[in-house]
C-alpha cells in the first residue's frame, strides 16, 4: 500500500467504518458497479488530485465518499420521486448527514456532484473537482475501462457481511 493510500485511508477512517457507508456494497450503480465501489473510486482520486493542486484534500475526499450515499435501487421509480440525477444527491446528502457532521463544502460536493445535469451549483474547487472526477469515472465504468473494486481491495475495505 502507498503512501497516498494510507492517507486517504486515515482521512476517511470514520466513514469507512460506518454501516451505512460500507452497505453501499449491496448497491448497483454503473452495470456491475457497485456504489461502494464508484464511491471510493472517486473519492481516492478526488482525494490524490486534491493533494497535488493544494486544495483540501480531505473534504474531497469526504465529499467524493459521501456522494452517492443515496442507499437506494436506482432502478425503483417507486424509491425516489422523480429522476435519478436530481434525486440522489438530496437523498445522499440527507443520509450523509446522519452519519457524519459534514461542512459547508463537503455537504455542497455531494449536492453539486451532478452539475449541470442536476443539483445545485459547485461554490468550491473541491466541488468541481469531485464533479469532473466523478464524470470520469463513471465513464471509465460504463466503457469497461476501469475495474474499481481492485482499489477497494487494495485499500483492505470490506462491505458488511451479508
Amino acid at each position: 500500500m502507498n503512501r497516498y493510500m494510507e492517507d486517504f485511508l486515515q482521512t476517511t477512517w470514520e466513514l469507512l467504518g460506518s454501516p451505512e457507508v460500507r452497505s453501499m456494497a449491496s448497491w448497483r450503480h454503473h452495470g456491475p458497479i457497485t456504489t461502494l465501489d464508484h464511491s471510493l473510486f472517486v473519492a481516492y482520486y478526488s482525494y490524490r488530485a486534491a493533494r497535488v493542486l493544494g486544495l483540501d484534500a480531505a473534504a474531497a475526499a469526504r465529499g467524493g465518499l459521501l456522494h452517492d450515499l443515496y442507499l437506494y435501487d436506482s432502478r425503483d421509480k417507486s424509491a425516489h420521486p422523480g429522476l435519478q440525477c436530481f434525486d440522489h444527491p438530496k437523498a445522499a446528502a440527507r443520509n450523509a448527514a446522519r452519519v457524519t457532521r459534514l461542512s459547508d463544502k463537503e455537504r455542497n460536493i455531494i449536492l453539486s456532484h451532478m452539475w449541470p445535469l442536476g443539483g445545485a451549483l459547485p461554490r468550491s474547487r473541491e466541488a468541481w473537482l469531485v464533479d469532473l472526477v466523478d464524470t470520469l469515472c463513471a465513464s471509465l465504468e460504463l466503457a469497461r475501462i476501469c475495474r474499481p473494486i481492485r482499489l477497494r481491495q487494495r485499500l483492505g475495505v470490506l462491505p458488511l457481511a451479508a
